[in-house]
Protein backbone atom coordinates (compact mmCIF):
# COMPACT_ATOMS: atom_id res chain seq x y z
CA UNK A 1 0.00 0.00 0.00
CA UNK A 2 2.76 2.61 0.47
CA UNK A 3 4.43 1.63 -2.20
CA UNK A 4 1.24 2.33 -4.53
CA UNK A 5 0.87 5.57 -2.43
CA UNK A 6 4.02 7.26 -2.66
CA UNK A 7 3.88 5.84 -6.73
CA UNK A 8 0.96 8.10 -7.03
CA UNK A 9 2.37 10.61 -5.91
CA UNK A 10 5.22 10.52 -7.82
CA UNK A 11 2.86 10.59 -11.20
CA UNK A 12 1.11 13.34 -9.89
CA UNK A 13 3.37 15.52 -9.08
CA UNK A 14 4.87 14.76 -12.42
CA UNK A 15 1.96 15.69 -14.16
CA UNK A 16 0.82 18.48 -11.78
CA UNK A 17 3.66 19.81 -12.63
CA UNK A 18 3.99 19.50 -16.84
CA UNK A 19 0.59 20.70 -17.01
CA UNK A 20 0.69 23.73 -14.79
CA UNK A 21 4.03 25.00 -15.56
CA UNK A 22 2.97 24.83 -19.56
CA UNK A 23 2.03 28.03 -21.82
CA UNK A 24 -1.79 26.10 -22.09
CA UNK A 25 -2.30 26.24 -18.49
CA UNK A 26 -2.13 29.98 -18.93
CA UNK A 27 -4.50 29.65 -21.96
CA UNK A 28 -6.51 27.32 -20.47
CA UNK A 29 -7.29 29.41 -16.97
CA UNK A 30 -8.11 32.33 -19.77
CA UNK A 31 -10.54 30.03 -21.68
CA UNK A 32 -14.01 31.11 -19.63
CA UNK A 33 -13.36 34.34 -20.05
CA UNK A 34 -13.86 34.43 -24.02
CA UNK A 35 -17.80 32.92 -23.45
CA UNK A 36 -18.19 34.70 -20.10
CA UNK A 37 -17.45 38.51 -22.12
CA UNK A 38 -19.92 36.72 -24.92
CA UNK A 39 -22.50 36.34 -22.78
CA UNK A 40 -22.18 39.72 -21.51
CA UNK A 41 -22.21 41.45 -25.11
CA UNK A 42 -25.00 39.04 -26.14
CA UNK A 43 -26.72 40.18 -23.19
CA UNK A 44 -26.38 44.03 -23.71
CA UNK A 45 -27.20 43.11 -27.26
CA UNK A 46 -30.72 40.96 -26.32
CA UNK A 47 -31.64 44.29 -23.85
CA UNK A 48 -30.97 46.87 -26.27
CA UNK A 49 -33.08 44.65 -29.26
CA UNK A 50 -35.81 44.38 -26.83
CA UNK A 51 -35.80 48.01 -26.15
CA UNK A 52 -35.77 48.90 -29.36
CA UNK A 53 -38.68 46.17 -30.26
CA UNK A 54 -40.67 47.26 -27.51
CA UNK A 55 -44.04 45.80 -26.34
CA UNK A 56 -47.34 45.06 -27.94
CA UNK A 57 -48.90 48.05 -29.62
CA UNK A 58 -52.59 47.85 -29.00
CA UNK A 59 -55.03 50.19 -31.46
CA UNK A 60 -58.67 51.18 -29.37
CA UNK A 61 -61.79 51.85 -31.91
CA UNK A 62 -64.36 52.96 -29.11
CA UNK A 63 -66.04 55.90 -28.20
CA UNK A 64 -63.53 58.51 -27.54
CA UNK A 65 -65.00 58.92 -23.82
CA UNK A 66 -64.16 55.62 -23.06
CA UNK A 67 -61.19 55.33 -25.14
CA UNK A 68 -59.38 57.96 -23.03
CA UNK A 69 -60.54 56.38 -19.77
CA UNK A 70 -59.23 53.30 -20.95
CA UNK A 71 -55.27 55.01 -21.52
CA UNK A 72 -55.33 57.23 -18.54
CA UNK A 73 -55.78 53.61 -16.43
CA UNK A 74 -53.31 51.97 -18.03
CA UNK A 75 -51.06 54.45 -17.35
CA UNK A 76 -51.73 54.96 -14.26
CA UNK A 77 -51.17 51.27 -13.35
CA UNK A 78 -48.29 50.91 -15.77
CA UNK A 79 -46.76 53.90 -13.46
CA UNK A 80 -46.96 51.54 -10.31
CA UNK A 81 -46.52 47.98 -12.01
CA UNK A 82 -44.17 48.68 -14.96
CA UNK A 83 -44.52 49.88 -18.39
CA UNK A 84 -43.77 46.42 -19.75
CA UNK A 85 -46.86 45.40 -18.02
CA UNK A 86 -49.58 46.11 -20.23
CA UNK A 87 -49.74 46.83 -23.72
CA UNK A 88 -49.21 50.39 -25.65
CA UNK A 89 -52.25 51.81 -26.50
CA UNK A 90 -53.39 53.75 -29.42
CA UNK A 91 -56.29 55.31 -30.17
CA UNK A 92 -57.63 55.21 -34.01
CA UNK A 93 -59.63 57.76 -36.00
CA UNK A 94 -62.90 56.72 -36.73
CA UNK A 95 -62.74 57.18 -40.20
CA UNK A 96 -59.22 54.55 -40.59
CA UNK A 97 -61.98 51.40 -41.39
CA UNK A 98 -63.00 48.10 -39.62
CA UNK A 99 -60.60 46.33 -37.47
CA UNK A 100 -59.81 43.99 -40.16
CA UNK A 101 -58.89 46.56 -42.56
CA UNK A 102 -56.32 48.52 -40.12
CA UNK A 103 -54.81 45.47 -39.26
CA UNK A 104 -54.02 44.87 -42.53
CA UNK A 105 -52.90 48.13 -43.42
CA UNK A 106 -50.64 47.50 -40.13
CA UNK A 107 -48.76 44.23 -41.61
CA UNK A 108 -47.53 46.98 -44.44
CA UNK A 109 -46.78 50.42 -42.87
CA UNK A 110 -44.84 50.93 -39.71
CA UNK A 111 -45.59 53.88 -37.84
CA UNK A 112 -41.70 54.34 -36.67
CA UNK A 113 -41.27 54.55 -33.46
CA UNK A 114 -44.55 53.44 -32.29
CA UNK A 115 -44.08 50.05 -34.09
CA UNK A 116 -46.93 47.97 -35.76
CA UNK A 117 -50.39 47.21 -34.15
CA UNK A 118 -50.46 43.70 -32.45
CA UNK A 119 -54.49 43.88 -32.19
CA UNK A 120 -57.65 46.08 -32.56
CA UNK A 121 -59.73 46.63 -29.65
CA UNK A 122 -63.26 47.46 -30.92
CA UNK A 123 -66.89 47.83 -29.98
CA UNK A 124 -67.33 49.27 -26.55
CA UNK A 125 -66.96 48.72 -22.96
CA UNK A 126 -70.25 46.62 -22.58
CA UNK A 127 -69.44 44.40 -25.40
CA UNK A 128 -65.54 44.59 -26.55
CA UNK A 129 -63.92 42.88 -29.56
CA UNK A 130 -60.77 42.12 -29.99
CA UNK A 131 -59.39 41.51 -33.60
CA UNK A 132 -56.19 39.66 -33.14
CA UNK A 133 -54.75 36.57 -33.85
CA UNK A 134 -55.37 33.49 -31.44
CA UNK A 135 -51.24 33.46 -29.92
CA UNK A 136 -52.34 37.66 -29.56
CA UNK A 137 -55.21 37.03 -28.09
CA UNK A 138 -54.29 34.93 -25.68
CA UNK A 139 -51.29 36.88 -24.08
CA UNK A 140 -53.11 40.35 -24.93
CA UNK A 141 -56.84 39.43 -23.99
CA UNK A 142 -56.82 38.93 -20.08
CA UNK A 143 -54.67 42.44 -19.53
CA UNK A 144 -57.46 44.39 -21.74
CA UNK A 145 -59.89 42.76 -19.82
CA UNK A 146 -58.14 44.15 -16.85
CA UNK A 147 -58.44 47.35 -18.09
CA UNK A 148 -61.77 47.68 -19.60
CA UNK A 149 -62.60 46.57 -15.74
CA UNK A 150 -60.66 49.08 -13.89
CA UNK A 151 -61.41 51.87 -16.50
CA UNK A 152 -65.41 50.82 -16.10
CA UNK A 153 -65.51 50.60 -12.13
CA UNK A 154 -63.19 53.55 -11.59
CA UNK A 155 -60.77 52.04 -9.01
CA UNK A 156 -57.88 51.96 -10.68
CA UNK A 157 -55.89 53.94 -8.17
CA UNK A 158 -54.42 51.66 -5.69
CA UNK A 159 -54.48 51.91 -2.02
CA UNK A 160 -50.94 52.64 -0.39
CA UNK A 161 -50.12 50.06 2.10
CA UNK A 162 -48.44 50.41 5.21
CA UNK A 163 -45.24 48.70 5.66
CA UNK A 164 -44.23 46.89 9.39
CA UNK A 165 -40.90 45.27 8.04
CA UNK A 166 -39.09 42.00 9.60
CA UNK A 167 -35.39 41.03 8.88
CA UNK A 168 -37.22 37.23 7.42
CA UNK A 169 -40.01 34.94 6.85
CA UNK A 170 -39.96 30.95 7.01
CA UNK A 171 -41.47 30.67 3.44
CA UNK A 172 -39.12 33.41 1.88
CA UNK A 173 -35.78 31.92 3.25
CA UNK A 174 -36.91 28.50 2.43
CA UNK A 175 -37.53 29.58 -1.42
CA UNK A 176 -33.95 31.44 -1.12
CA UNK A 177 -32.29 28.78 0.45
CA UNK A 178 -33.75 26.81 -2.53
CA UNK A 179 -32.37 29.00 -4.85
CA UNK A 180 -29.10 28.70 -3.43
CA UNK A 181 -29.29 24.98 -3.74
CA UNK A 182 -29.53 25.27 -7.46
CA UNK A 183 -27.00 27.63 -8.15
CA UNK A 184 -24.57 25.64 -6.29
CA UNK A 185 -25.57 22.89 -8.75
CA UNK A 186 -25.40 24.12 -11.48
CA UNK A 187 -22.26 26.04 -10.31
CA UNK A 188 -20.61 22.04 -9.49
CA UNK A 189 -21.92 21.09 -12.43
CA UNK A 190 -20.08 23.71 -15.17
CA UNK A 191 -16.95 23.05 -13.58
CA UNK A 192 -16.92 19.21 -13.44
CA UNK A 193 -17.94 19.30 -17.49
CA UNK A 194 -15.50 22.15 -18.11
CA UNK A 195 -12.83 20.48 -16.26
CA UNK A 196 -13.07 16.35 -16.53
CA UNK A 197 -12.18 16.18 -19.85
CA UNK A 198 -8.66 17.02 -19.09
CA UNK A 199 -8.42 13.59 -17.72
CA UNK A 200 -9.35 11.97 -21.07
CA UNK A 201 -7.23 14.15 -23.48
CA UNK A 202 -3.82 13.69 -21.08
CA UNK A 203 -4.31 9.42 -20.90
CA UNK A 204 -5.40 9.39 -24.63
CA UNK A 205 -1.74 11.70 -25.29
CA UNK A 206 0.50 9.43 -23.21
CA UNK A 207 -1.15 6.20 -24.95
CA UNK A 208 -0.44 7.79 -28.16
CA UNK A 209 3.20 8.53 -27.71
CA UNK A 210 3.92 5.04 -25.49
CA UNK A 211 4.60 6.96 -22.34
CA UNK A 212 1.67 5.40 -20.44
CA UNK A 213 3.72 1.64 -21.12
CA UNK A 214 6.44 3.11 -19.70
CA UNK A 215 5.28 4.42 -16.74
CA UNK A 216 2.92 1.34 -16.27
CA UNK A 217 6.11 -1.03 -16.43
CA UNK A 218 8.05 0.78 -13.85
CA UNK A 219 5.12 1.27 -11.22
CA UNK A 220 1.88 -0.27 -10.32
CA UNK A 221 -1.41 1.19 -13.12
CA UNK A 222 -3.35 1.80 -10.00
CA UNK A 223 -0.43 4.50 -8.71
CA UNK A 224 -0.76 5.40 -12.31
CA UNK A 225 -4.34 5.82 -12.80
CA UNK A 226 -4.94 7.39 -8.60
CA UNK A 227 -1.59 9.54 -9.73
CA UNK A 228 -3.33 11.08 -12.78
CA UNK A 229 -6.51 11.47 -11.20
CA UNK A 230 -5.36 13.52 -8.36
CA UNK A 231 -2.83 15.42 -10.35
CA UNK A 232 -6.10 16.72 -12.79
CA UNK A 233 -7.76 17.56 -9.69
CA UNK A 234 -5.24 19.54 -8.10
CA UNK A 235 -4.99 21.29 -11.80
CA UNK A 236 -8.84 21.97 -11.80
CA UNK A 237 -8.45 23.49 -7.76
CA UNK A 238 -5.87 25.67 -8.84
CA UNK A 239 -7.80 26.62 -11.83
CA UNK A 240 -11.27 27.59 -9.52
CA UNK A 241 -9.39 29.00 -7.03
CA UNK A 242 -7.69 31.40 -9.84
CA UNK A 243 -11.52 32.43 -11.50
CA UNK A 244 -12.82 32.87 -7.98
CA UNK A 245 -10.34 35.53 -6.81
CA UNK A 246 -10.54 37.22 -10.19
CA UNK A 247 -14.21 37.24 -9.85
CA UNK A 248 -14.01 38.38 -6.42
CA UNK A 249 -12.01 41.46 -7.13
CA UNK A 250 -13.88 41.91 -10.07
CA UNK A 251 -16.68 42.56 -7.87
CA UNK A 252 -14.82 44.52 -5.67
CA UNK A 253 -13.53 46.95 -8.57
CA UNK A 254 -17.08 46.82 -10.31
CA UNK A 255 -20.05 45.69 -8.97
CA UNK A 256 -21.80 46.35 -5.23
CA UNK A 257 -20.45 42.77 -3.84
CA UNK A 258 -22.85 40.15 -2.86
CA UNK A 259 -24.22 41.32 0.35
CA UNK A 260 -27.78 39.41 -0.27
CA UNK A 261 -27.09 36.51 -1.13
CA UNK A 262 -29.63 34.07 0.10
CA UNK A 263 -27.75 32.49 3.43
CA UNK A 264 -27.44 28.03 3.04
CA UNK A 265 -28.87 26.33 5.98
CA UNK A 266 -25.38 25.35 6.89
CA UNK A 267 -23.40 28.54 6.80
CA UNK A 268 -21.59 30.08 4.22
CA UNK A 269 -18.23 28.80 5.38
CA UNK A 270 -19.41 25.18 5.28
CA UNK A 271 -21.09 25.51 2.16
CA UNK A 272 -18.22 26.24 0.25
CA UNK A 273 -16.08 23.77 1.93
CA UNK A 274 -19.02 21.23 1.30
CA UNK A 275 -19.21 22.47 -2.38
CA UNK A 276 -15.31 22.11 -2.98
CA UNK A 277 -15.12 18.24 -1.71
CA UNK A 278 -18.56 17.79 -3.31
CA UNK A 279 -16.71 19.39 -6.73
CA UNK A 280 -13.50 16.41 -5.85
CA UNK A 281 -15.76 13.75 -5.62
CA UNK A 282 -17.78 14.56 -9.16
CA UNK A 283 -14.88 14.97 -10.41
CA UNK A 284 -13.13 11.92 -9.26
CA UNK A 285 -15.69 9.86 -10.24
CA UNK A 286 -16.63 11.20 -14.03
CA UNK A 287 -12.30 11.27 -14.48
CA UNK A 288 -12.32 7.50 -13.37
CA UNK A 289 -14.98 6.95 -15.90
CA UNK A 290 -13.02 8.65 -18.70
CA UNK A 291 -9.81 6.92 -17.08
CA UNK A 292 -11.90 4.10 -18.16
CA UNK A 293 -12.39 5.24 -21.32
CA UNK A 294 -9.15 5.93 -21.99
CA UNK A 295 -8.41 2.62 -21.45
CA UNK A 296 -10.35 0.67 -24.15
CA UNK A 297 -9.64 3.38 -26.67
CA UNK A 298 -6.89 3.47 -29.01
CA UNK A 299 -7.25 6.37 -31.13
CA UNK A 300 -8.74 10.12 -30.46
CA UNK A 301 -11.60 8.77 -32.86
CA UNK A 302 -12.45 6.11 -30.57
CA UNK A 303 -12.52 9.02 -27.65
CA UNK A 304 -14.41 10.76 -28.81
CA UNK A 305 -17.20 7.99 -29.65
CA UNK A 306 -17.31 6.46 -26.27
CA UNK A 307 -16.69 9.43 -24.03
CA UNK A 308 -20.00 11.26 -25.83
CA UNK A 309 -22.81 8.69 -24.11
CA UNK A 310 -20.64 9.44 -21.04
CA UNK A 311 -21.16 13.39 -21.46
CA UNK A 312 -24.88 12.60 -22.34
CA UNK A 313 -25.51 10.51 -19.64
CA UNK A 314 -23.98 13.28 -17.49
CA UNK A 315 -26.82 15.97 -18.65
CA UNK A 316 -29.29 13.76 -17.28
CA UNK A 317 -27.65 12.63 -14.17
CA UNK A 318 -27.69 16.80 -13.55
CA UNK A 319 -31.45 16.79 -14.56
CA UNK A 320 -32.44 14.31 -12.23
CA UNK A 321 -30.38 15.79 -9.32
CA UNK A 322 -31.85 19.25 -10.49
CA UNK A 323 -35.65 17.77 -10.26
CA UNK A 324 -35.03 16.85 -6.73
CA UNK A 325 -34.19 20.41 -5.18
CA UNK A 326 -37.55 21.23 -3.86
CA UNK A 327 -38.11 17.62 -2.72
CA UNK A 328 -36.14 17.62 0.35
CA UNK A 329 -36.84 14.68 2.61
CA UNK A 330 -38.66 12.61 0.04
CA UNK A 331 -37.95 8.88 -1.62
CA UNK A 332 -36.67 10.71 -4.91
CA UNK A 333 -34.11 13.13 -3.48
CA UNK A 334 -33.15 10.20 -0.67
CA UNK A 335 -32.35 7.79 -3.86
CA UNK A 336 -30.71 10.92 -5.42
CA UNK A 337 -28.27 11.44 -2.44
CA UNK A 338 -27.31 7.90 -2.48
CA UNK A 339 -27.06 7.22 -6.03
CA UNK A 340 -22.95 8.02 -6.51
CA UNK A 341 -23.42 10.04 -10.06
CA UNK A 342 -26.32 12.25 -8.44
CA UNK A 343 -25.23 12.04 -5.00
CA UNK A 344 -22.66 15.27 -5.04
CA UNK A 345 -25.22 17.70 -6.55
CA UNK A 346 -27.95 15.90 -4.28
CA UNK A 347 -26.16 16.47 -1.38
CA UNK A 348 -24.70 20.28 -2.33
CA UNK A 349 -28.43 21.00 -2.83
CA UNK A 350 -29.31 19.71 0.60
CA UNK A 351 -26.44 21.49 2.20
CA UNK A 352 -28.15 24.70 1.03
CA UNK A 353 -31.57 23.61 2.42
CA UNK A 354 -31.24 21.14 5.59
CA UNK A 355 -28.64 22.42 8.62
CA UNK A 356 -27.96 18.26 9.19
CA UNK A 357 -24.30 17.87 9.31
CA UNK A 358 -23.85 14.03 9.73
CA UNK A 359 -25.12 13.13 5.81
CA UNK A 360 -22.28 14.77 4.14
CA UNK A 361 -19.54 12.50 5.72
CA UNK A 362 -21.69 9.28 5.02
CA UNK A 363 -22.57 11.03 1.20
CA UNK A 364 -18.55 11.77 0.85
CA UNK A 365 -17.40 8.67 2.13
CA UNK A 366 -19.23 6.52 -0.18
CA UNK A 367 -18.34 8.91 -2.72
CA UNK A 368 -14.88 8.48 -2.54
CA UNK A 369 -14.78 4.26 -2.13
CA UNK A 370 -17.03 4.36 -5.31
CA UNK A 371 -14.17 6.84 -7.19
CA UNK A 372 -11.71 3.99 -6.21
CA UNK A 373 -14.05 1.10 -7.53
CA UNK A 374 -14.36 2.89 -10.58
CA UNK A 375 -10.28 3.31 -10.52
CA UNK A 376 -9.21 -0.25 -9.93
CA UNK A 377 -11.75 -1.24 -13.06
CA UNK A 378 -10.76 1.10 -15.43
CA UNK A 379 -6.93 -0.36 -14.43
CA UNK A 380 -8.13 -3.68 -14.72
CA UNK A 381 -9.84 -2.64 -18.57
CA UNK A 382 -6.37 -1.03 -19.00
CA UNK A 383 -4.32 -4.40 -18.13
CA UNK A 384 -6.27 -6.07 -20.31
CA UNK A 385 -6.67 -4.38 -22.97
CA UNK A 386 -2.78 -2.56 -23.42
CA UNK A 387 -0.57 -4.68 -21.32
CA UNK A 388 -2.45 -8.12 -22.10
CA UNK A 389 -1.84 -9.43 -18.28
CA UNK A 390 -5.86 -9.43 -18.09
CA UNK A 391 -5.51 -13.46 -18.85
CA UNK A 392 -8.72 -15.23 -17.40
CA UNK A 393 -8.22 -13.65 -13.61
CA UNK A 394 -11.04 -11.64 -14.36
CA UNK A 395 -14.21 -10.96 -12.33
CA UNK A 396 -13.79 -9.79 -8.02
CA UNK A 397 -10.79 -11.19 -7.83
CA UNK A 398 -9.02 -9.33 -10.54
CA UNK A 399 -10.66 -6.72 -8.95
CA UNK A 400 -9.41 -7.08 -5.41
CA UNK A 401 -7.36 -9.02 -5.66
CA UNK A 402 -3.36 -7.91 -5.12
CA UNK A 403 -1.62 -7.34 -8.41
CA UNK A 404 0.96 -9.30 -9.13
CA UNK A 405 4.44 -7.73 -10.13
CA UNK A 406 6.36 -9.20 -13.28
Amino acid sequence: MNETIRAAWVIGRRDFTAVVLSKAFLMFLLGPLFPLGAGILFGSLGESIADDIGGDVVGISIPAEEAQALIQTRTRLATVLGDRRYPELRQLQPDEGTPKQVLEAAKALDDGSKGKLAAVLSGSFDQPVLTATSAEAEDIGPELALLISQARSGTDRLQPIRLDPVDSSAGGEQRAQLLTGQAGQALLFLLVMLLAGMVLSNLVEEKSNKIIEILAAAVPIDSVFIGKLLAMLAMAIVGIMVWGAAGMAALQIWGPGLPNLPVPAVGWPLFMLLGVLYFAMAYLILGSLFLGIGAMASTVREVQTLSMPVTMLQMFVFGFAFYTVSKIGQPIEIVACIVPFTSPFAMLARAAQVPEIWPHFVALLGQGLFALLVVRISAMMFRRNVMKSGGSGGGLKALFGRRKTA
